[in-house]
Formats: structure tokens, C-alpha cells, sequence
């Protein structure tokens, strides 16, 4: 007997051992969602990254809301530079910047901002504990500025006497990244507890300079030459933890901690509300909405000093207006066409939708 139950343990043990989940494109943000997080740039002394491995656990409960930001997912057709990132299937407003992103089984990635390719690796998919990923390193932004700080005496230098004018500077960004999910477990924040993995980052970003100098007796030797003599290359790297759940009403990034070279936190980003599907809608008193119907401006008045994000749809989905405020916004709508349209507005509390008529 003392046998059989030996063996029930170490069959109940090496199964809480491989109680493992696994994060997958399907467990991730999707059009029409909304993500909202809070940052904590002074974290408590009590919260630290933890150890690798298995079954771990990790309470981040005493995390401060010091800043917080709403994202919300959009359908990338009909933004403004769609065409430029065919790849794309979703899209957020960063800044005033237009974030365009590809979501596949393979991972979740930027594909652009604005009308730019800038290629950058978010996460790899599946997730799965002891996986390992390296990106390569891979040019984001190769940018081209006409020649305003060196003088020309010094291109014979730089060029090894090949060339005689420095007639423009370039600056090449290199991304790579190492990516390794060392460990699993329940992390605790103050919304809640989630199993999760941990993702260990390590983000390596590399610029360089060179120089345009042009041979101006030969006109053979014209040529981009390093400008590393003048400004040295520049490499840095950013080591963040990562934590990530399945859980259905988060959808991203449950926490995220960037650290310096020995593991002291720097930085806290965390998931301070659920996905809003869990969330009630809000009730009309709370915001004013004139006129209705209208047909040059509406304005909207929030009752409470509240970040909104506000999107305008036509009856297809398409997406006519993006913008977040917190007491009051005016839209100019004197370039849109008569008809119906949907006005939604979501914050961390609920979210609203406005049928809106433009004559």
C-alpha cells in the first residue's frame, strides 16, 4: 500500500509540474478591442522579477497606477496608410501615430507606423515554457538627410582620399532581439491572479552613421563611406520580462518590467482593468452629444474628467474618425458624407454606442 501510494504521489506531482499553459495568436488582441494599462515608473521594493523555472509565483499586487493608457484594436482598411502595409490586420493610434500590425500563428508583429515600413518583433507565437526565439538583427529605419554638420575637408579622411564632398548622412536603426520563456506560474496583480508564462526579452538596437562623399575630380570613387570616425557607432540593449496569459479577458501583455543589466526594475507597464467584454456599458447621462442629427460638427461632453477614445463607423464598420479626450471634443464632420453613422466611446469604466445621423 505504502508503494502504490508512493507512486499516486509522483503521478500527482509530475502532473502539477507539466500544468503548463500555452499563449496562441487565437489568445490575443483582435479587432475591436481594447487594451488598458497603468504604468508604475517608482515600483515597491517588495516586487522583484523572481527566479526561472517551473511553478512559480510572482505578486505584483502592490503595483501603483501612476499613468495609464487605453488601446484600442481597429481594422487597418480605411486608415489612411492601409495600402502601405498590406500585411497588416490591425491597427492603434500611438501619439498621434497610426501603429500597424500583423497578427499570424507565428507571432505578433509591427509592420509599420504611419506610412513607414519599421519591422519589429512584439512576440513570437505559440508561446510555449522553455521555447527560445532569436530574431535577427534587421534594419527598421534606414533615414537620408542632406549634409549640414561636416565640412567637406574632411571627406579625403573618411573616404581613404577616394573623395572630396560630403553630400549626405545616413543613419541605419538595427533591431534584433533574444527572446527566451523561462518560466511559468501565477501572477498576481491588482486586478487579479492569472496563470502565466515569462518571457525574458532582450532587445539589441544598433545605429550607425555614414556618409555620402562624392569624387569630384575623378568621378569614379563617389560612394557611402563609414562616418564612425566622426560619431562611433551606437549599440544599446533593453532587458525586459515579459508576462503573458491566456486568460480571455486580457488579451495582451499582463505585465511587462524593463531592467538594467543586474535585474534592478526600472520600469512597470501592467494590465490595471479586464477586456471590456466583462465590463457594463455605459449609461447615455454620462456623456452629451449634440446635435443629433447634425450635419458640419458634433461635440461630445464627458460628465466625468475621464479618458475616452472615440471612433466614428460608417454602417460597413469603416472607421471615419479616431480620437481620445477627457472632457469634451469637437468634430469637424464637414467632410464626410449624409448618412448614418455609429459613434462608440470606450473608457476603463464600460463603453457607449451612439447612433449618428449626418444630413
Amino acid at each position: 500500500m505504502r508503494t502504490k501510494l508512493f507512486t499516486i504521489a509522483l503521478m500527482f506531482i509530475s502532473m502539477n509540474m507539466s500544468a503548463q499553459i500555452t499563449v496562441t495568436d487565437a489568445d490575443l488582441v483582435d479587432i475591436g478591442d481594447v487594451i488598458y494599462q497603468a504604468t508604475d515608473s517608482t515600483p515597491s521594493s517588495t516586487i522583484t522579477i523572481g527566479n526561472a523555472g517551473a511553478n512559480q509565483t510572482w505578486d505584483f499586487s502592490a503595483l501603483q497606477v501612476l499613468e495609464y493608457d487605453t488601446t484600442e484594436f481597429i481594422d487597418p482598411a480605411g486608415t489612411p496608410f492601409a495600402s502601405a502595409h498590406p500585411l497588416a490586420n490591425l491597427c492603434f493610434e500611438d501619439e498621434g501615430q497610426l501603429i500597424y500590425v500583423e497578427k499570424s500563428p507565428n507571432s505578433l508583429s509591427v509592420v509599420g507606423v504611419d506610412a513607414f515600413a519599421y519591422p519589429f518583433l512584439l512576440v513570437p507565437l505559440p508561446l510555449v515554457y522553455g521555447s527560445t526565439f532569436t530574431n535577427p538583427t534587421t534594419v527598421v529605419m534606414d533615414s537620408v538627410m542632406p549634409n549640414m554638420f561636416f565640412p567637406d575637408s574632411i571627406a579625403p579622411l573618411l573616404s581613404v582620399g577616394q573623395a572630396h564632398t560630403i553630400d549626405s548622412i545616413r543613419i541605419l536603426l538595427s533591431v534584433g532581439s533574444d527572446i527566451h520563456v523561462d518560466a511559468f506560474g501565477m501572477v498576481t496583480i491588482p486586478i487579479g491572479a492569472y496563470d502565466a508564462l515569462r518571457v525574458k526579452n532582450d532587445i539589441t538596437t544598433i545605429t550607425s552613421y555614414s556618409v555620402y562623399c562624392t569624387d569630384t575630380i575623378l568621378n569614379m570613387n563617389s560612394g557611402w563611406f563609414s562616418a564612425s570616425a566622426l560619431i562611433p557607432n551606437e549599440t544599446d540593449i533593453q532587458y525586459s520580462y515579459q508576462w503573458w496569459t491566456n486568460d480571455v479577458d486580457i488579451k495582451f501583455m499582463l505585465v511587462q518590467m524593463d531592467v538594467d543589466d543586474i535585474g534592478n526594475i526600472e520600469w512597470v507597464e501592467f494590465m490595471h482593468s479586464p477586456f471590456p467584454a466583462s465590463i457594463a456599458n455605459l449609461s447615455s447621462a454620462d456623456y452629451n452629444i449634440y446635435p443629433i442629427p447634425t450635419t458640419y460638427n458634433l461635440t461630445v461632453e464627458a460628465e466625468n474628467n475621464e479618458l475616452t477614445i472615440l471612433n466614428l463607423v460608417d454602417v460597413n464598420g469603416k472607421l471615419i474618425v479616431n480620437k481620445q479626450f477627457n472632457t469634451s471634443i469637437n468634430l469637424d464632420l464637414s467632410q464626410i458624407a449624409k448618412g448614418i453613422y455609429y459613434l462608440n466611446l470606450n473608457t476603463d469604466e464600460g463603453k457607449l454606442t451612439k447612433k449618428i445621423i449626418v444630413e
